[in-house]
């Protein structure tokens, strides 16, 4: 059955007879997830959380299209892990800016970009983006729509190939997870005091922190955890899809 939702598996003749108001694109990574997730976990899940998540909203408006994912991302404090690919946040964004000038042009006024690398920062690409082509434009990290369930599903979620992130692997794509081989995920904190209480932020470089560019212990990670997970995630995600796409310009 072709999802009429995606737009690489609908067509032309499909597209002519919708009216799209909603558009989702994935914006993510491909770099080093400790030893056992594979380079492209950001790219791969962002690709299913989307597409559930349009899936979920599809009956409730059949006015979102889902867009293919962009791969790279911002991933220069990366480099000591070979083949984490690094695009800079100014190329990002004008790539970004150029995609949603097209979707503006046939008539697609709100886009979310659903982001799934942390080192992406879209704040004041968003700011400048909705003033200059008067568009509605957001931004969903989507770990942080289940944030207040972590504590009831996770031991530790981790901040990087940790538990939350090893788990949501294991619930899509387990024959990718190698957690016989994955390290204890184990950092030092920093050094600042500022720092530690998190008001004040810096760029971490990952070379510094261990050899396997993973904090937070993957080890508890289950796919149970993963699907609990994602049952709050994609769900809440459509709704705001379904509530973006009802409301007014």
């Amino acid at each position: 059955m072709i999802a009429e939702w995606d737009l690489t598996q609908t067509n032309l003749r499909r597209i002519r007879g919708r009216n799209y108001g909603v558009a989702v694109l994935p914006t993510s990574a491909i770099e080093a997830h400790n030893l056992h997730l594979p380079e492209g976990m950001d790219f791969l899940e962002s690709y299913h959380i989307a597409r559930r998540s349009c899936e979920l909203a599809w009956p409730r408006c059949e006015s979102v299209i889902c867009l293919p994912g962009i791969p790279y991302g911002v991933d220069c404090n990366l480099r000591d892990f070979p083949l984490s690919l690094h695009v800079s946040q100014d190329t990002l964004n004008a790539m970004i800016r150029d995609i949603l000038i097209s979707l503006k042009h046939f008539g697609i006024h709100k886009t979310i970009l659903l982001n799934s690398h942390g080192g992406n920062d879209f704040t004041a690409f968003v700011r400048q983006a909705q003033v200059d082509l008067d568009i509605q434009l957001f931004v969903c990290n989507w770990w942080t729509a289940g944030k207040d369930v972590e504590k009831e599903i996770f031991v530790d979620p981790g901040d990087h190939a940790g538990e939350l992130e090893t788990s949501v692997g294991l619930a899509l794509f387990p024959e990718l997870i190698e957690l016989e081989h994955a390290k204890d995920g184990a950092a030092p904190p920093h050094k600042l005091e500022a720092l530690r209480k998190g008001w004040v932020r810096t760029s971490r470089d990952f070379g510094k922190l261990n050899d396997h560019c993973g904090v937070g212990d993957p080890r508890p990670g289950t796919a149970e955890k993963g699907r609990r997970f994602l049952d709050v995630v994609c769900p809440r995600i459509a709704d705001f899809i379904v509530d973006l796409a009802k409301s007014g310009t």
